[in-house]
């Protein structure tokens, strides 16, 4: 499913009322049955606040009402603009909301009584607010967020960017959220997603065509959308048909970050995975694989690879590696940033980098100009899994807040597929689209769970995977992983290796529906 801007949702307004001929009156009029019939769905009370603004979403609000009072609700509407100031579309639903004998009050302070047992409809503004909410209705918002109302949203809650999914001043947290066509960024995002609620996305009419373009450039990932991306396995398959993957990783103190990327890797499907690490630390990893094989590596004689690790580094990939994944755990410094600078020049095979690896690169670029060019230069796909820190580090920047602005113009200015991790992790390729990953939860805040994401997408990678579709499956399934963790741990208690554990059932969910 793609998802929108509010710019872009104009345009698919604009087109289906001026291309296809359909009514702004009956797209309005669908859009406030649908968010009545969902407030009917929910077996909520039967008392109804609705809120309306004086735009098109207050027009939306007012069919809400209309519809909830001809089904028997006790409805009251609430107007926060006066009439004189409604748009075209709004005075006309509040002329037939009051030829109905609506109740409709202008009102800009609530009471206790209003609320009491009662369901609240959000209906002040719509998906092109643009400025902070203050005042009056800013009060409504903040003494609504104080209380125990349920509150559905029309379209988006008041107060938070469609784009970014930023509070502009004061928002209303919705429990439930009722959209139009798509989703909007706003919902997924930032502390949108939190204030959105449970969000339903429901057809009024815009014609498919419109919802599908090639030119909407980002899309919520599904399991629908994966599913059919890892094909079955064939009866004569063998380990060398699933990539050899070369895991170097690991440092004095961190060798459980090397650990956990091998074992993602074979859980997520490799068919041979080699653990390159510092050779003072050979014996102490050796002692705790079983399937995985080791690499012992020259090191600087603290514990971290020495850039002597390149002379058997390269001849490995070579001979025997199809795809590298590096940097959890290796640590930074002069030794380990000429070693990823190297490899980023002259891998021919494709490479996932993370964490520390991304923070050796980082050191060696003095501008964001540097990096793009590096990257631009590299023989071989690269796919980087950065966190915001590392993100920020890596362009020499504080971030916006736009996340999948930042996402994209990166990928794009270096030829790199990004995986941004975060809440929620956002993909973002270098031909310009991006995705926005629905699963995981908060217990995968934790040490070593971006260490098993790096694994499972190297492994996936060596599955003939391409680098966009191999970081868009595993930033699925590594959430997926944590959120069956989770049902069974809790998500304060959840720790990476429990997503590792949780693969095989992830895997089953993807592939069986």
């Amino acid at each position: 499913m793609k998802v929108v801007t509010a710019e872009e949702m104009r345009e698919i307004d604009r087109s289906t009322i001026e291309g296809y001929g359909i009514p702004g009156s009956v797209l309005m009029e669908r859009a406030g049955l649908a968010v009545a019939s969902r407030v009917r769905a929910l077996s909520l009370p039967n008392k109804v606040l609705v809120l309306c603004g004086g735009g098109n979403n207050g027009g939306d609000g007012l069919v809400v009402a209309r519809n909830l009072f001809n089904w028997g609700f006790n409805v009251k509407v609430l107007m926060t603009a006066k009439r004189d100031s409604l748009s075209p579309d709004c005075r006309q639903q509040f002329q037939i909301a009051k030829e109905i004998g609506l109740p409709i009050e202008y009102r800009t302070k609530l009471t206790r009584a209003d609320i009491h047992s009662a369901v609240v409809v959000d209906a002040v503004f719509g998906t092109g607010l643009s400025r902070p909410v203050r005042g009056e209705v800013a009060g409504i918002f903040a003494f609504l967020n104080n209380s125990a109302a349920t509150v559905i949203a029309v379209d988006i809650p008041s107060g938070i960017s469609s784009d970014t999914g930023d509070v502009l001043g004061e928002a209303l947290m919705a429990d439930y959220t009722v959209t139009f066509g798509l989703p909007k960024r706003g919902h997924l995002l930032g502390p949108g997603a939190a204030y959105t609620g449970r969000l339903f996305v429901e057809d009024i009419g815009f014609p498919s065509k419109l919802l599908t373009a090639d030119a909407l450039k980002v899309s919520l990932v599904s399991r629908e959308m994966i599913a059919p991306l890892l094909p079955p396995r064939q009866r004569d398959a063998h380990k060398g048909d699933f990539g050899h993957i070369l895991v170097i990783a690991g440092a004095r103190g961190k060798t459980g970050a090397a650990l956990m990327t091998a074992k993602a890797c074979l859980r997520s499907g490799a068919g041979l995975v080699t653990l390159a690490v510092p050779e003072s630390l050979a014996d102490v990893i050796q002692g705790r694989v079983t399937e995985e094989m080791v690499l012992p590596l020259p090191d600087d004689g603290s514990g971290m690879f020495s850039s002597r690790a390149l002379d058997d580094i390269f001849p490995f990939i070579e001979k025997r590696a199809d795809i590298i994944a590096i940097g959890p755990g290796i640590g930074v410094s002069e030794e380990t940033t000429a070693i990823m600078t190297e490899l980023v020049q002259r891998s021919t095979v494709p490479m996932v980098i993370d964490a520390d690896g991304l923070n050796s690169l980082s050191a060696s670029f003095k501008s964001e100009h540097e990096v793009q060019d590096a990257f631009r230069r590299a023989k071989s796909p690269l796919v980087l899994t950065p966190h915001h820190g590392e993100m920020a580090r890596l362009v020499h920047c504080s971030l916006s807040t736009d996340r999948i602005a930042t996402a994209l113009s990166f990928a794009q200015s270096t030829g790199t597929c990004l995986v941004l991790k975060g809440g929620p992790t956002i993909t973002a390729s270098p031909e310009g689209d991006a995705f926005i990953n629905p699963t995981g939860n908060p217990g995968m805040a934790t040490g070593g769970s971006g260490d098993v994401l790096t694994g499972i997408i190297a492994a996936l990678l060596g599955q003939s995977l391409n680098p966009v579709n191999a970081a868009v499956y595993g930033v699925y399934l590594h959430g997926l992983a944590g959120d069956k963790a989770a049902e069974v741990k809790g998500e304060q208690a959840l720790i990476a290796s429990d997503i590792i554990d949780a693969l095989p059932g992830a895997f089953r969910e993807i592939i069986n529906g």
